[in-house]
């Protein structure tokens, strides 16, 4: 008879949620409370493993570089060249911070992909937090460029003075928008991807234990799933790519006011 615990299903939301490790609370230091949560454990993990990537591909002045060598500098390669097609080869001085938001988006895209892991990406406060940190140092870098001229932005050229207040309201609001799209399309397309492995992969399981017949008719589900799993790698990694190129967009028009 088959067990019935096989047909308990966790909801697929339950990974995304964030939960508290280690608590302490120090009465002596003004009732100082101190949570390590999955959140930060993993927002430390991924940080670490920037750091390991980089040291082992590190050539170390060798003359034959290895795989993790050639893999770093064609990232820095495709890198480079985004933020030359985007802001400019005069405006290299953002290509640091471009390269790290992009390691750390792809590493936590990735790291998120193995089992029982927890995606620091697909927490909302992460991934708007991102965004809105970006949106306003945009904002302070067209202001600090253009001082008052920086909300001509708002208004497009060959405008009808009729038009002006009802562009202007809308050019405020879209521009408003960069504030949560970027936020809101990585924590999106990382939830629906995971959200669906995992229901998918429960389905997989109850299939696989039922019976042996059943076991052999889901074996062609499973080739469609590992294929599943293999287009989730690829939306990891598009969507770090994604983030960056919309990041940079955003500087060039905070520069050139566009």
């Amino acid at each position: 008879m088959l067990n019935n615990n096989l047909f308990l299903i966790n909801s697929p939301l339950e990974q995304f949620e964030v939960v508290s490790f280690i608590g302490i609370n120090a009465p002596l230091l003004g009732n100082l409370n101190f949570t390590l949560t999955n959140l930060g454990l993993y927002s430390v993990l991924v940080l670490l493993l920037v750091i390991a990537l980089h040291y082992v591909g590190n050539n170390n002045k060798k003359l034959v570089p290895n795989k993790w060598s050639i893999a770093l500098e064609s990232s820095f390669a495709s890198i480079n060249s985004m933020v030359r097609s985007q802001i400019g080869s005069a405006n290299e001085v953002y290509l640091p911070f471009i390269y790290s938001l992009f390691f750390f988006i792809i590493i936590s895209n990735l790291s998120g992909n193995v089992p029982y892991n927890y995606t620091v990406t697909t927490s909302l406060i992460v991934s708007i937090g991102l965004s809105f940190t970006i949106f306003i140092g945009v904002t302070i870098l067209g202001l600090n460029k253009h001082h008052l001229h920086f909300f001509s932005y708002f208004i497009p050229s060959g405008t009808p003075l009729g038009l002006v207040p009802l562009l202007v309201l809308i050019e405020f609001i879209s521009y408003l928008a960069r504030a949560f799209s970027l936020g809101i399309r990585l924590f999106a397309n990382m939830v629906a991807g995971h959200t669906l492995l995992k229901i998918l992969s429960t389905l997989l399981y109850t299939l696989f234990s039922s019976s042996l017949v059943m076991f052999f008719v889901t074996l062609l589900p499973f080739g469609i799933f590992t294929a599943l799993i293999g287009l989730e790698l690829a939306v990891s990694v598009i969507q770090a790519y994604v983030f960056c190129i919309l990041t940079c967009s955003y500087i060039k028009d905070a520069i050139d006011l566009h």
